[in-house]
């Protein structure tokens, strides 16, 4: 099986949202999961991988000082960089992307964004993706839809069944090839896309699905933190 040569990634981890929709002040990154911040669990599985050299947390200017101090508690605190983040997701992984362009090695051939918010990441998924993406130049994790889809505008409208056969739910991490994924942001310009794979697929460069583990979640609300812990006690117990 194919996979990525050791120290040649270069994650990208975009944590500068403000995570609205958890119904805190505060960014949603720093509740904690398992008696320490949700962001850092991710960071750790990615830490303990041989082909990743660096991670680059991808951070608001308001938020830089308190993840800096989270940083150094880290168990390899020295291969993490901070870099200060946009608006929308993708002008924070365009930032990233431009740091690593101008302060990597030649030994970076690969990046990988995964969201700071899936804490469950599962290390046998990182590396199949890994491998696919040593194929391809372009893979992701995802999920197949298990449950009948439906169309609709809004409470008490019409609503229309959607063919769920070949659907499936994007995850992360999503890994490409550097002049793969640079390429895609460099004719972004802007228009809406809803992940970095999207922007891949507009440039004509295939993106392979790799069928990843259910429970690799993103916390997006407060109940699912709540998932997240049972999910962790199981996975422990």
């Amino acid at each position: 099986m194919t996979s990525l040569p050791v120290a040649s990634v270069a994650v990208v981890l975009p944590a500068a949202g403000s995570g609205q929709r958890f119904g805190d002040h505060a960014n949603k990154l720093f509740a904690h999961l398992d008696g320490r911040p949700l962001w850092t669990h991710a960071a750790e599985t990615l830490l303990r991988r041989v082909e990743v050299n660096l991670i680059w947390l991808v951070v608001s200017p308001q938020d830089h000082d308190r993840f800096a101090d989270q940083v150094s508690s880290l168990s390899q605190p020295d291969r993490v960089r901070l870099v200060i983040g946009g608006a929308q997701r993708s002008d924070s992984v365009a930032a990233a992307l431009a740091e690593i362009n101008r302060s990597s090695s030649e030994a970076t051939r690969w990046i990988a964004i995964h969201d700071a918010a899936r804490p469950l990441l599962k290390d046998s998924d990182v590396s199949a993706v890994f491998e696919c993406a040593a194929q391809t130049g372009a893979a992701i994790l995802a999920t197949p839809v298990t449950g009948t889809l439906k169309r609709g505008s809004g409470d008490n409208s019409a609503c229309q069944t959607i063919d769920r056969r070949g659907v499936w739910v994007a995850q992360t991490p999503q890994v490409f090839a550097v002049d793969v994924v640079s390429q895609a942001y460099a004719r972004h310009r802007g228009r809406p896309a809803t992940d970095d794979a999207e922007l891949v697929e507009r440039t004509g460069h295939p993106v392979s699905l790799i069928s990843g583990a259910a429970d690799n979640l993103k916390i997006t609300y407060p109940e699912d933190l709540a998932v997240a812990a049972a999910l962790m006690q199981t996975r422990l117990s």
